[in-house]
């Protein structure tokens, strides 16, 4: 069967192709996107009811990779794919963040989208076409959409802006950016960089707008080709009362307005201050009315609230909390609070409060990255925990939620940078962010602890890092905006951008960006970028007034790791047998040895709680490792005695004999009389056979000449 397709043409020769109709045609809407060998099937299914009183949308998206698209099989027992990675859940939530705001407000159905790659080139990164297969899926069907969107990765290599990039390009780049767009506007941005300026920023988000228009275009074009897409669903499941909707509004509407500008910073008392409001209107409706308009009650109500807040920030220019746009809310931190930890910090601002850790761990601890398309081993991991107590609700504590796997990755994207490189650094890192009271971006007080947590465990980065989350509330018909700096959480969920940026002060190392209005202009995104990095070097100097450098040293219960190489020949006499001279090693020094082969090295890595341990181990693959040299003296141990000598371990696995005539100066009946089997004794080496490579040894050579006797060997 022949698909419908339509292909886009990139400027750099590549084609992508985007293809439906053949695969999945139960589903509402599916599409294959190929570019190279890499393919990706998306489908979309949305219910054809919503469910009663619903008022938001139930849209779940689900990002997999098949193993057998790379000729794999899947790690574990099971040799199954099972519950999604974390880098699956990450680019699930791009997607989802892409797509939501462009369904209609009052869409509430039910919508699956599943992206599944099916065939993977390695030149070609997936997650960079994961987005546009799952909008032209949607684009297809007739599910109301107001799409198309797009999505491309921008990096930059030496100098140059490159769109979607491969994966040997990417190790290249110091810049690596998603950026998700409409034909007209950015909705969506997330990405990592070092250190770069605002507006180079801009530069990236400008290159990625032109290229996801030609991929919008293409949409459009092929939902053109497809009967089915003409005509959309039609939902009429909400139920309004536009007479009750005015009485609720000339009630509490004055109220709500009047509150949003009285400046309350306490979370839980400006809620029940508005819940107030809304109960002392519930107090004069008739049991029977409440019963059946209590949804359409609380809709509206929510609405009311969303318009005085954003009208009052417009109008006054005075945030919810009493705060002017620009003006940070009170910080405090404090390093070491954990004296059993590594490296501990707790970052407080406002209401929002974060205790980090930093644990510090050999390569033995390193993470296995076991992907379909990405295998790699990863020395940095950050993880953010996000407990109920922090919000004071009571929630089951279940397996980490995507919202966690997220935040956590964005922090550690920010500080990934300014880590020292791997010739400095030979330890695997934990940080570890648990949330303790959030009232708005815990994640980029996440970043501002994970720094202050990591100097204080004394690992040396290079430079400190702060996060800051920016705000937008705009008004389209008279043309106001206010750009909010650290943002709450109210102020998120009633505005209309969430952009987190962070950074060092000499520039930007990651940002993450979800903006819900349309409209947004580069102009506003400059000024939001400015007065950012005004915010940003301000939490910078109080992050500086507790901590501003490492710490000169580890702290004393942190074991040391020390380094060193080896022929890669060697490898095996360290391990030996079975691993029996590695494990002989450990045991009797109390240390922990990792070796593997790197180029023609092997790396050794020595952890030790004292240098009396380390000096041992070092001393013992010494001995190993040596090739033995003539006129050299050794401490060897005597191996077996036989009548005309003793055999004597000079190296480890490397015997030479200690021939009778070279034990003494005097004349001696039987080796026995001065050596025996496990002595200790200093021998010279005198000769190696070059044919055979058998040592000669003497030990007379080393003890005073008696009077009379010929020279020394």
């Amino acid at each position: 069967m022949n698909g419908i397709v339509k292909n886009i043409q990139l400027t750099d020769g590549r084609t992508i192709s985007i293809e439906t109709g053949k695969l999945a045609k139960q589903a509402d809407g599916s599409v294959v996107v190929k570019i190279g060998d890499t393919m990706l099937l998306a489908t979309v299914v949305a219910k054809q009811e919503a469910e009663e009183n619903v008022d938001f949308l139930p849209l779940t998206v689900e990002y997999r990779e098949k193993y057998a698209a790379t000729g794999r099989f899947p790690g574990g027992f099971f040799k199954r794919e099972t519950r999604p990675s974390d880098y699956e859940i990450l680019i699930s939530r791009i997607i989802d963040r892409a797509l939501r705001p462009l369904f209609p407000a009052d869409f509430h159905a039910e919508v699956q989208v599943i992206v599944t790659l099916i065939s993977a080139d390695k030149n070609y990164l997936p997650d960079a076409m994961a987005c546009l297969a799952a909008s032209s899926a949607l684009m297809v069907s007739d599910i109301p959409f107001d799409g198309p969107i797009s999505e491309v990765r921008v990096g930059r290599v030496n100098g140059q802006f490159v769109i979607n990039p491969s994966l040997s390009m990417m190790a290249e780049s110091d810049i690596d950016i998603m950026v998700g767009a409409s034909m007209e506007n950015i909705v969506m941005m997330e990405g990592e960089m070092k250190e770069i300026s605002e507006d180079e920023m801009l530069q990236a988000l400008k290159l990625a707008q032109e290229t996801i228009k030609m991929q919008c275009q293409a949409q459009i074009d092929l939902a053109s080709m497809v009967e089915k897409a003409k005509t959309k669903r039609v939902y009429c499941h909400e139920t309004n009362d536009p007479e009750f909707k005015e009485k609720l509004y000339q009630a509490v509407y004055a109220k709500l307005y009047d509150l949003a500008g009285q400046g309350i910073a306490n979370k839980q008392v400006r809620q029940k201050s508005f819940d107030a409001i809304l109960e002392e209107f519930t107090a004069t409706l008739p049991e029977e009315e409440l019963n059946e308009k209590k949804p359409m009650l609380d809709r509206y109500f929510h609405e009311f609230q969303r318009e005085a807040v954003r009208n009052s920030t417009l109008d006054r220019r005075q945030r919810l909390d009493g705060r002017k746009l620009d003006q940070i809310r009170p910080i405090w931190s404090e390093v070491d609070y954990l004296p059993a930890a590594h490296g501990s910090a707790i970052f407080t601002r406002g209401e929002t409060q974060s205790l980090s850790t930093v644990t510090l761990g050999t390569k033995l601890d390193e993470q296995v990255i076991d992907g379909a398309v990405i295998e790699d081993k990863v020395n940095f991991m950050l993880h953010y925990n996000f407990p109920p107590f922090a919000t004071g609700e009571v929630k089951p504590i279940r397996s980490t939620s995507r919202r966690e796997i997220g935040h956590g990755n964005l922090a550690l994207r920010a500080l990934k940078s300014v880590l020292p490189s791997p010739e400095e650094n030979l330890y695997t890192i934990r940080v570890v962010s648990d949330i303790l009271e959030s009232n708005g971006s815990s994640s980029m007080a996440t970043v501002c602890a994970g720094t202050m947590a990591l100097m204080d465990a004394g690992v040396k980065i290079k430079k400190p890092v702060s996060g800051i989350a920016m705000g937008l509330i705009t008004d389209t018909k008279s043309g106001k905006y206010a750009i909010l700096s650290d943002i709450l959480g109210d102020e998120d969920h009633l505005g209309d951008m969430d952009f987190k940026v962070c950074g060092t002060r000499d520039g930007i190392t990651a940002c993450q960006m979800d903006i819900k209005v349309e409209g947004l202009s580069f102009e506003i995104l400059k000024e939001a970028l400015e007065q950012a990095k005004t915010g940003r070097l301000f939490i910078l100097g109080e992050i500086e007034k507790t901590i501003s450098a490492p710490r000169p040293d580890f702290k004393p219960f942190v074991p040391r790791i020390f380094q060193m190489k080896v022929p890669k020949e060697f490898i095996g006499a360290v391990i030996g047998p079975g691993g029996k001279v590695i494990q002989e090693m450990q045991r009797e020094t109390g240390t922990t040895i990792v070796i593997e082969e790197v180029g023609n090295f092997g790396v050794i890595d020595i952890v030790a709680d004292n240098e009396q341990a380390k000096d041992a181990v070092v001393e013992k693959i010494k001995r190993i490792v040596a090739v033995p040299e003539v006129g050299e003296i050794y401490k060897g141990k005597v191996k077996n005695i036989m009548p005309f000598g003793a055999f004597v371990e000079i190296l480890p696995n490397q015997d030479g004999l200690l021939h009778i005539s070279e034990i003494e100066w005097r004349r001696l009946e039987k080796v026995e009389d001065v050596l025996k089997v496990g002595d200790e004794v200093e021998v010279k080496l005198i000769d190696i056979d070059p044919k055979t490579g058998k040592m000669k040894l003497s030990r007379k050579a080393l003890l005073p000449k008696p009077e009379g006797k010929g020279p020394k060997n």
